[in-house]
């Protein structure tokens, strides 16, 4: 089954038609295009997608495999694999991801997990991340999963470093009293901050850490909910 959709998304107050889709091989030269103008060094240039990575992506799980096209032009993207997350609380990107390949894809699982999403700086201004976050939730719905997880990288946390713990810093975004380009983006999406994860991924910006974000299915009706809890906003 693939995900289509098409809508419109405004610049300069002109709407402009967008499609969001799930991406084929021929979008891959794109695909690795938005990873390089999305995450530029110091990010580790050997974790953007190769062309190995987005096949596993588009046969093992298509529907998470998704895309935004306005012109002719892949300017955004998401994927995302299902896992078992219970009692799974501690762990990395590769890990969790198969290092990207997400072989270790679970259709029985209980969690959608995000492995990435970017947006080309060219066309941040239209709300295309929140598009793809929406568009992930709506595969938990429809698939009937319990939540949305994504280890949400802390790009502005190396600024403060020497003041704050990754617990402190998540707290102080989380009450609006530091301000974090993703994990801001995150909240203002629809998920909220649970913990954090340290030796998360090798990333300078976050001192290799990330603030573990989840979005709850509000149609799940198992006993079963998240046993995460909620960051406390002090």
């Amino acid at each position: 089954m693939h995900y289509y959709k098409e809508l419109y998304v405004y610049r300069n107050k002109k709407p402009k038609k967008a499609v969001i889709r799930t991406y084929l091989e021929n979008d891959f030269e794109g695909l690795i295009g938005i990873q390089k103008e999305s995450f530029p060094p110091p990010f580790p240039s050997e974790l953007w997608w190769n062309k190995e990575q987005l096949e596993s992506h588009i046969q093992l799980f298509p529907e998470g495999a998704i895309c935004i096209e306005i012109d002719g032009v892949i300017c955004a993207s998401i994927t995302n694999l299902i896992v078992d997350l219970h009692n799974k609380n501690n762990h990395t990107w590769e890990d969790i991801t198969s290092e990207g390949y997400i072989k270790n894809h679970d259709e029985y699982g209980n969690s959608l997990y995000v492995v990435d999403i970017c947006v080309s700086p060219k066309y941040r201004a239209l709300g295309l991340g929140k598009l793809l976050l929406q568009a992930a939730y709506e595969i938990v719905v429809n698939k009937k999963l319990e939540n949305l997880v994504a280890g949400c990288r802390i790009p502005g946390y190396s600024k403060v470093s020497h003041l704050y713990t990754p617990e402190q810093y998540m707290n102080r975004v989380a009450s609006g009293k530091e301000y974090d380009a993703v994990m801001t983006f995150f909240m203002k999406s629809g998920s909220i901050p649970t913990e954090v994860a340290h030796n998360y991924l090798e990333d300078e910006e976050s001192q290799n850490c990330a603030v573990i974000m989840e979005w709850r299915n509000p149609f799940h009706t198992t006993k079963e909910k998240s046993k995460r809890p909620l960051v406390e906003l002090v």
